[in-house]
């Protein structure tokens, strides 16, 4: 939070620095606000082979305290489910914290990467414009910031944007929106809007569209209104029908409502370890499972790629201090490492990351409950994964 941020600014950030109560929300959603479901389907759940791995004992990072290994980062991270594939087999799988493989958990901005994925095989379709502005398909939010810029602009965080005639910032925007979508985080007093759809229309552009990378929830809420509007189902049941009964999930998922009924299609999703590795393992291979392509290859192939022209190659990360350098891009919602491993991550609050690896075989799957503050360093989770698919190779 910015130094200059009034002390009534402080009332946003609330339940997020227990980590007790981030178990409990990244858990419990069903149990704390309405959901919908998302529907696995009637097939039979895709298997999941085994062939375990002895990784408790691998030296993961080298710290100023020594190597840092596998319980070390749980206790860092404070992991709730981590799950390793390596060659379409389960490796390692452990639920440090007492959960268990069927309770979906909260998969927060992680959610954006798999919109993105709706989003990119309705383009290849030919069912959505990349180069239309949102307007075209919500007429509603034209001369906001997000109605006017371009799908293409909303798929890659490239809005200049102020809610509300505020001061942009970023964390305590999150919290705004999380006020929306979840009454109990309202402060007192509260009288700001009370749906997303509301949200979105007090947004004006700072800036012009497509000029520079800012990770804002609000593209990705007006890139899932598009999607209904082109479509006419629901989001849920748009990644049911793309995704989810492609992958063989063996759990429904299910995304959290505001009070129109709309899914929080930025983060409001739950799923389990398992079914989000699935997920990551068909993209591994291509967009397919077995002989069925679930994502077209061509969306599947170029996520790490694809990056447009005109759009930043280099991005920094939400968590990453100012001062870091901008090494990462940011390709229709996924976050790609430029690594010689054609590696990508989809990224989320408290922890949670799918990361896939098609360089070295590898999916891995981390949900945690972690506090985010400048106090407390982020977990090294991305070096883990890598040295542990590099370990997997050798």
């Amino acid at each position: 939070m910015p130094e200059t941020a009034p002390l009534s600014d402080l009332l946003w950030t609330r339940g997020y620095t227990d980590p007790a109560w981030i178990r409990r929300f990244t858990s419990q959603g069903r149990e704390l606000s309405p959901t919908r479901r998302v529907w696995r389907g009637a097939a039979h759940a895709r298997p999941l082979p085994r062939d375990e791995a002895d990784l408790d004992a691998l030296d993961l990072v080298t710290t100023d305290a020594g190597p840092l290994k596998l319980a070390d980062l749980f206790a860092a991270a404070r992991t709730d489910a981590f799950l390793v594939m390596h060659r379409g087999r389960i490796v390692y799988e452990r639920y440090p914290q007492g959960g268990d493989a069927h309770t979906p958990h909260f998969n927060a901005s992680a959610a954006k990467s798999y919109l993105g994925l709706v989003a990119a095989t309705l383009a290849h379709q030919g069912l959505l414009d990349r180069t239309a502005p949102a307007s075209a398909y919500v007429p509603e939010l034209a001369g906001t910031a997000f109605g006017d810029a371009r799908v293409q602009d909303l798929l890659h965080m490239g809005t200049r944007v102020s809610y509300a005639g505020r001061p942009f910032d970023k964390a305590i925007e999150a919290q705004r929106y999380h006020a929306v979508v979840a009454p109990r985080l309202r402060p007192f007093g509260y009288s700001g809007p009370d749906t997303i759809r509301e949200h979105l229309l007090t947004a004006r552009a700072t800036g012009a569209p497509g000029a520079e990378f800012r990770y804002e929830n609000g593209n990705v809420e007006t890139l899932a209104e598009v999607l209904r509007r082109v479509t006419g189902l629901t989001t849920s049941a748009l990644l049911s029908d793309l995704v989810w009964t492609g992958i063989g999930a063996e759990e429904d998922a299910y995304y959290v409502l505001d009070a129109d009924g709309v899914e929080a299609a930025c983060g409001g999703f739950s799923a389990t370890a398992r079914d989000v590795a699935r997920l990551g393992e068909m993209l591994r291979c291509g967009g397919a499972v077995g002989d069925r392509q679930v994502i077209p290859a061509e969306v599947a192939g170029t996520i790490s790629t694809g990056v447009p022209d005109g759009y930043p190659r280099r991005v920094r990360f939400p968590a990453a201090p100012p001062t870091s350098p901008a090494t990462l891009s940011y390709h229709d919602l996924w976050w790609v490492l430029n690594d010689p491993y054609d590696s990508y991550l989809a990224s989320g609050i408290h922890g949670q990351r799918l990361f896939v690896s098609p360089g070295l075989d590898l999916v891995a799957v981390h949900f945690g409950s972690q506090v985010m503050s400048p106090a407390v360093p982020p977990a090294p989770l991305v070096q883990a994964f890598v040295r542990i698919g590099l370990h997997l190779q050798a």
